[in-house]
């Protein structure tokens, strides 16, 4: 049988989930693609790439990135879970992650902890909830 093309399946979600980790702490400490891939002796356009997980992140590289970017490489694996347990969450990861990748995500996953009031982000919730036509799962 023959091996499905992965190029047709896309990045596989771990690459995905680590490309998508680097631009977050990247964004978080306002480092610039170009700043982080000269720190590593990459090109913007690799960094680019690999947070896009068009291209894969080798161990040495993962290495000198946790280094650039100040952080553990654990770090870039948080949020995967335990691969021998099946996941647990209703909501497909990859629409989490695309979600994530977007310049809009970035920025809401960036400001929202910054909302000190818990009332004040149970209402934005209860926005987002409401303009997605999701149901309150408190009213469940």
């Amino acid at each position: 049988m023959d091996k499905p093309d992965e190029a047709a399946q896309g990045p596989n979600p771990v690459d995905r989930h680590v490309g998508l980790r680097i631009r977050m702490r990247r964004k978080e400490l306002g480092i610039s693609q170009e700043r982080l891939a000269e720190s590593i002796g990459l090109t913007f356009q690799q960094v680019q790439k690999y947070e896009r997980a068009a291209n894969r992140v080798s161990a040495s590289k993962l290495w000198e990135m946790s280094r650039a970017l100040s952080t553990s490489i654990s770090y870039f694996y948080e949020g995967l879970g335990d691969p021998m347990e099946t996941p647990g969450s209703n909501i497909p990861r990859e629409t989490m992650q695309d979600f994530l990748l977007t310049a809009e995500g970035i920025e809401l996953a960036s400001l929202f902890p910054k909302i000190t009031k818990s009332r004040v982000r149970r209402k934005v919730l209860d926005l987002v909830r409401a303009m997605a036509g999701e149901p309150d799962p408190v009213d469940s």
